[in-house]
């Protein structure tokens, strides 16, 4: 029989205790398929972005396998969440879509997902702090709650903003952006938005920047208020607005 001294069975226990109950990966993945008690791997994914988030480390990737609706879900740290080749939905009725709460540092990037807000959403796309957010390749329709505007952005702590290739249909808004603190910056790249009350407002000490971008089919088209800039690059496409508002400013291209 093995005798083991107080010290040696003592720091068995330490060891034990400080070892975390569930590891986190780098990359997980989800299915229309999948099960969140899964462990996100790419052979067994979760089903909702929820699922997977809790298993994701931060600065790691939610990867989408496949078409389905993966649903709301709160970013707190560095996360990218990918759907290239595949639909990704969130429907989100009487709440936000995506919101992101995440540190002065943190970076999140959202790639190829779609909003619905189902006529009552609230945000497809709610900001509230990051260092830098990154959102490509999106569409947002029906977010008629309130604020109701498809990407919502209201941060008193200074933040980066690169919306590109998104196509934001019948909300209550477009791009809105309240930033309490400077420097700051949110450039929509090739955004197309139609259909709105108000399609881009600047509010704040928001600074707004615009390109490539077509604004159509609006009740006001820009909107600066108190401090908040719009500037456009002047190849922007304005048609069809019941007013077409002003930029604070008109950049040539270099």
């Amino acid at each position: 029989m093995k005798h083991y001294s107080l010290a040696t069975l003592s720091a068995s226990f330490m060891l034990l205790a400080a070892a975390p109950g569930h590891a986190q990966a780098l990359r997980t993945w989800v299915s229309g398929a999948g099960d969140d008690a899964n462990p996100c791997s790419r052979t067994a994914p979760c089903h909702t972005f929820a699922g997977a988030i809790s298993k994701t480390a931060a600065g790691g990737e939610i990867n989408v396998l496949d078409g389905g609706g993966y649903g709301a879900v709160t970013i707190t740290r560095s996360i990218s969440i990918v759907a290239v080749g595949a639909q990704a939905g969130v429907s989100a009725p009487q709440t936000n879509g995506i919101t992101i709460r995440a540190g002065a540092n943190d970076v999140v990037s959202l790639d190829g997902v779609n909003f619905n807000g189902l006529g009552s959403g609230l945000s497809g796309i709610n900001i509230v702090s990051a260092g830098k957010v990154d959102i490509r390749n999106c569409t947002a329709t029906g977010f008629l709650g309130a604020p109701g505007a498809a990407i919502n952005i209201a941060a008193s702590a200074p933040l980066q903003v690169q919306i590109s290739n998104c196509t934001l249909f019948g909300n209550n808004g477009g791009v809105w952006a309240t930033i309490d603190q400077a420097p700051n910056a949110v450039h929509l790249d090739r955004v197309r938005v139609n259909g709105t009350n108000t399609a881009v407002q600047a509010d704040g000490n928001a600074a707004v920047f615009v390109s490539n971008s077509a604004i159509a089919g609006n009740n006001l088209a820009l909107n600066p208020l108190n401090k908040g800039q719009i500037t456009s690059f002047g190849n922007n496409v304005l048609a069809g607005n019941t007013s077409d508002g002003k930029p604070t400013a008109t950049l040539p291209l270099q």
